[in-house]
């Protein structure tokens, strides 16, 4: 009798004993790899960017900081000449346009801290309380912020207009022999701009701290009303002292404000007749009439150093914090 040696599908498929299973191999998708398109667009949307950024700001800068030391008319490279720190010398020495216009951008930031400032706060505290029509005045508030200073400039000069100008014709002053010269009286111009400097300098104020407001938690706000302190002390002793991220922000912001005032200036009356501006230095230096391209170059590399004296604590505090947290 013979034995069926065959065996059924099951026993085939079942494995020998001691062996290992085998696994089934999962078939994998391929991975999309870039094109040649896809690298040479990525490459243009970097590329063109950084190469202006390095040629528009890091470049010119390095440029300015070389022609500082130098004489140059503009008409040619053959005519640059190196001089050392006789541009500075000079600067500090024999202009008599200098101090007062690093005296001017003193005046620019001490009202700027003063009265926009305190302003913006007020405002963003009021707004934070959820009134209505909030939005509505938080855009009629940051409305001049968004306007080009050039029109704000122009619009300022017919409130200023001394014939029919809005502040002469409410006190009277748009009368021969009364007429207030805001812009020409070299005693007065300055502080007229910086009315609307100020006026636009407190929509930022506000935003900058109806920011901070907003990330304060509410409750601490809670618990202080629940040990009995009133509004006033609820914001002196509770809420600013949490501000303080944003008040080292807005005293940088300020900072920098005051050092690159220029706009408002240039428009009213180029920086003339007690109005001069470290920034108008540095413009009717370069493309003025004289052209010295050089001396307006030390100008702006002491407008650099200033700035860099601000900037530069402030990102190492930053970085600090960040590393700390």
């Amino acid at each position: 009798m013979s034995i069926d040696t065959a065996k059924s599908p099951e026993a085939a498929a079942e494995p020998p004993p001691g062996a290992a299973p085998e696994k089934k191999r999962v078939p994998q998708g391929h991975r999309r790899l870039l094109t040649r398109r896809d690298r040479l667009t990525l490459g243009l949307m970097a590329g063109v960017p950084t190469i202006l950024h390095v040629t528009l700001v890091w470049l010119t800068a390095l440029a300015s900081i070389a022609l500082a030391f130098t004489t140059w008319d503009g008409i040619g490279f053959d005519s640059i000449k190196w001089v050392g720190l006789d541009n500075f010398k000079e600067l500090f020495t024999n202009n008599p346009q200098f101090w007062p216009a690093v005296q001017h951008n003193v005046i620019w930031f001490v009202v700027l801290i003063l009265v926009p400032t305190p302003l913006g706060l007020f405002l963003a505290v009021q707004l934070d309380k959820k009134i209505r029509f909030s939005r509505v005045y938080q855009t009629a508030y940051f409305l001049p912020v968004v306007v080009s200073l050039a029109v704000t400039g122009f619009v300022w000069q017919l409130v200023y207009n001394p014939d029919t100008g809005l502040i002469n014709s409410i006190i009277g002053a748009n009368k021969p022999g009364h007429y207030i010269d805001w812009i020409g009286d070299p005693h007065l111009n300055l502080w007229a701009i910086l009315v609307a400097a100020c006026w636009r300098h407190t929509g930022y104020m506000m935003i900058l701290y109806l920011a901070g407001l907003k990330g304060v938690d509410p409750s601490l706000r809670e618990a202080s009303s629940l040990d009995g302190a009133n509004e006033w002390q609820t914001f002196k002793n509770v809420i600013f002292p949490t501000l303080r991220p944003t008040n080292t922000v807005v005293l940088v912001v300020t900072i920098i404000e005051a050092l690159r005032a220029f706009d408002l200036v240039f428009v009213f009356n180029k920086g003339a007749q007690g109005t001069e501006l470290l920034s108008i230095l540095v413009t009717n230096n370069i493309i003025g009439e004289s052209s010295r391209i050089g001396y307006g170059s030390a100008i702006a590399v002491v407008l650099l150093l200033i700035s860099l004296a601000v900037i530069i604590p402030y990102l190492i505090s930053t970085f600090r914090k960040e590393r700390s947290a």
